[in-house]
């Protein structure tokens, strides 16, 4: 049988991205998951209304509780703050891990601190499967890494590598090419291209459905490429669905 998902995040009140988000992603690929809340917030598609981060001792309590069980892989999520950051790494099991580095909320809200983000590259990064960032979450996590922002993509991929995340899936959505194409980069490996037909309107939380259901397919032994298409055509069924 397979081990759940422990899926750590902020909880959206409006239902479209974080926890419920990532909860049915997972429940879609034919897995259970085991939550962990870090903060809960107030929003609607347009705006954050309130953020109120968990006590760092109510997350470890959360996902001690879930490692109880046993996990077969973990997606972690908008972290909000250093010391929650720091909670998560000292309790990570040994299984994949997928990182969708949630700086801001799709309305604009900064979800993490300066402080919570070089936390994140020092503390989070060097544990990771595999880093989910779009373009904005590159250029941030170039500036955390004292690169400018503006640097080549692969230069920036080049050094999240070195830090000891084994592999980046480097997402295009905000791209403004006709088709959508998100590229997978591995140490020693050549990139790996990932292309669907881009549609013309959007969608709150791909970026979290995408993320847990890649760490859903890991946790059932895929590989990560087939992880990353199994989790790619979850997304583009909610698309088609929605059109």
């Amino acid at each position: 049988m397979t081990r759940p998902v422990l899926l750590i995040g902020g909880m959206d009140s409006s239902g479209g991205a974080g926890l419920a988000r990532d909860l049915l992603s997972v429940q879609a690929a034919g897995q259970t998951a085991r939550l962990a809340v870090t903060a809960v917030t107030a929003q609607t598609d347009r705006r954050v209304l309130a953020v109120e981060p968990v006590a760092p001792a109510l997350l470890a309590a959360q996902i001690e509780s879930a490692l109880e069980t046993g996990i077969g892989a973990v997606k972690i999520g908008a972290m909000f703050n250093a010391p929650l950051i720091r909670v998560v790494a000292a309790l990570l099991p040994d299984v994949p891990v997928v990182l969708d580095p949630v700086l801001c909320s799709s309305s604009g809200h900064a979800l993490l601190d300066p402080e919570g983000v070089q936390a994140m590259v020092a503390l989070l990064l060097p544990r990771t499967t595999v880093l989910t960032p779009n373009l904005p979450e590159l250029a941030a996590l170039a500036a955390a890494l004292g690169m400018d922002p503006a640097s080549e993509r692969e230069a920036v991929v080049d050094v999240l590598l070195s830090q000891g995340c084994r592999s980046v899936l480097l997402k295009g959505g905000h791209d403004l090419s006709s088709v959508s194409e998100d590229i997978l980069y591995a140490a020693g490996s050549c990139p790996l291209a990932f292309r669907s037909p881009r549609f013309s309107f959007e969608l709150r939380g791909t970026g979290c459905q995408l993320a847990s259901g890649l760490a859903a397919g890991l946790a059932r032994g895929q590989d990560v490429p087939e992880a990353i298409r199994a989790a790619r055509c979850g997304v583009e069924a909610r698309f088609r669905n929605a059109g």
